[in-house]
């Protein structure tokens, strides 16, 4: 009989076939926090989750039973790789109310919109690219493009969002070097992580940079209905397209993962031409399409009324969160402490006094069973040691009560040493 015998780790054939790509992967600091987080006593504003009682769970198993009663066949087998037709041709109405105007052949269905962030990196990126991003910015899209390994030019924010000074200095820089970035990145709304939205003038201002420099601009948008004060701003595709006829310089990702469920994982990209007909051949290799039957539930929901009905019950929910988070901070923090006032969307960014390293006191903090996600995570090329994220859509206001009334317990013995 041959024998066997075990293979040290070392001499296994992976270990040895790793891509460049591959060995630039890194675990998410978001996704690694929510394992450290899952126990019940734990009073968690680290991830960006919804609030388990903004499901609409059974108007989502009526619209799943109509479905599989009615297009079983259609929806359990494969689909085009653009989506689902009659979800595409609903997502122009729905686009309509924000201001966006396009026909179906604009926009393509992804899997979430951290699909599309992928489908554009892939697409736009060779290693050493220059791309501008805002500083901070989504940590899941510096995650799905590092890959691609490109050059994060940073840009700065104050409360009115991206500023555009910057944004020029920035364009200037890499004329004098003789590079254009291949895109601008932006989340226009309620921005992960300080919660920022860009003001009008500048919304006006950056498409008309985007037209002088012939600049790509993705924007982010899938916080845009979550709006819980002040006044709606015009997406900045509404504006491309108001300008253009069509979409030229934008492309716009946004998702039913905060209006509905975020494990739909239905989201959809709309963009130029070209754009989009490059992004459907990268989607057909990495997973031919969409799940149908989750894009056939989206939008049998959607048909029946659920987002008219639902999202103003999710805008109030999270409305009264962000206002006990708000009101829980000025009771508890320290004065040195500084935090933005978001009109909408899931988070708040806190600015501690020079010295105090938030990922030190995240240790701390989880010994009193509370977490947050430190701020250095968010920005490109270092910095924001002394910064953090927190969450408030998920925790209930008494809960979030008692978190920052713990954590600024953390903060005030970190400002005493």
């Amino acid at each position: 009989m041959q024998s066997t015998r075990s293979v040290p780790q070392s001499d296994s054939p992976v270990e040895s076939c790793w891509s460049s790509a591959a060995q630039l992967l890194q675990h998410s600091t978001v996704r690694e926090l929510l394992k450290v987080t899952e126990q019940a006593d734990t009073i968690s504003f680290a991830g960006g989750l919804p609030a388990p009682t903004s499901f609409p769970t059974e108007e989502i198993a009526l619209a799943t039973e109509r479905v599989l009663a009615h297009q079983a066949a259609r929806v359990l087998q494969y689909g085009p790789t653009e989506g689902f037709p009659p979800l595409r041709e609903l997502l122009t109405t729905l686009m309509q109310a924000r201001g966006i105007t396009i026909d179906s052949d604009h926009v393509i269905v992804t899997s979430g919109s951290q699909q599309g962030l992928d489908l554009l990196g892939k697409l736009l990126i060779d290693p050493g690219n220059p791309i501008l991003v805002e500083n901070p910015t989504y940590v899941g899209a510096l995650q799905a493009w590092r890959p691609y390994q490109p050059r994060c030019v940073t840009l700065p924010l104050d409360e009115d969002g991206l500023q555009i000074d910057g944004l020029e200095q920035a364009l200037t820089n890499l004329a004098r070097e003789g590079q254009r970035p291949k895109f601008l990145y932006i989340v226009s709304a309620f921005q992960n992580p300080t919660g920022t939205t860009l003001a009008a003038d500048r919304r006006t201002a950056l498409i008309d940079l985007a037209a002088q420099h012939n600049l790509l601009i993705i924007e982010d948008d899938p916080y845009g209905e979550l709006r819980y004060s002040g006044n709606p701003q015009t997406p900045l595709v509404a504006l491309d397209i108001q300008r253009w006829g069509a979409p030229r310089h934008v492309a716009y990702l946004s998702t039913f993962s905060k209006l509905l469920a975020p494990s739909l994982r239905v989201g959809w990209m709309i963009g130029p031409d070209a754009l989009l007909q490059r992004a459907v051949q990268a989607k057909q290799g990495l997973d031919l399409h969409t799940g149908s039957l989750a894009q056939a539930i989206a939008y049998e929901a959607c048909c029946d009324g659920l987002l008219e009905r639902h999202t103003p019950s999710i805008r109030q929910i999270y409305h009264e969160r962000r206002d006990a988070m708000l009101g829980a901070l000025e009771s508890h923090m320290p004065d040195d402490v500084r935090w933005t006032h978001p009109e909408g969307g899931m988070f708040l960014w806190l600015t501690l006094p020079e010295g105090l390293d938030s990922a030190v006191l995240l240790q701390q903090a989880i010994v009193r069973n509370v977490a947050f996600v430190p701020g250095t995570a968010f920005f490109a090329n270092g910095g924001g040691i002394n910064t953090l994220r927190l969450n408030f859509s998920h925790p209930t206001p008494d809960r979030i009560e008692e978190g920052i009334r713990r954590l600024a317990e953390v903060v005030n013995e970190g400002v005493r040493g």
